[in-house]
């Protein structure tokens, strides 16, 4: 029997993973926003973490067929559903940090 806690992190324990979540949490994307928005992350492990992200059901892919082609990421209702765990980690950080919130893609929404 697998502990619940192992898998997910085993599955987010990845710090691109959690970024890569953050934000698409601010809406569609495309790669080429996902990195400029996320500082040090390379187009291959930007890609490695869409596909395993994807590959779990909590991010969704579309291709749109046009010229040039282009692709945009987005959360599945399942990758929604971890909003609530990193609002926790966004708050905890923030205490931790005794500082304001930043200004990433956590907005008052975010914990609504």
């Amino acid at each position: 029997m697998q502990c619940p806690i192992q898998f997910v992190v085993g599955l987010l324990g990845n710090k691109w993973s959690i970024l890569v979540l953050r934000e698409l949490f601010g809406g569609d994307r495309r790669p080429c926003e996902l990195l400029a928005a996320i500082k040090g992350i390379s187009t291959k492990s930007l890609m490695q973490r869409l596909r395993e992200l994807e590959a779990h059901g909590l991010v969704d892919r579309r291709i749109y067929a046009e010229i040039p082609p282009h692709v945009e990421y987005s959360l599945t209702p399942k990758g929604r559903q971890i909003k609530p765990v990193l609002a926790s980690l966004h708050q905890l950080g923030t205490q931790w940090l005794d500082q304001e919130p930043c200004a990433c893609t956590l907005t008052e929404n975010f914990y609504e």
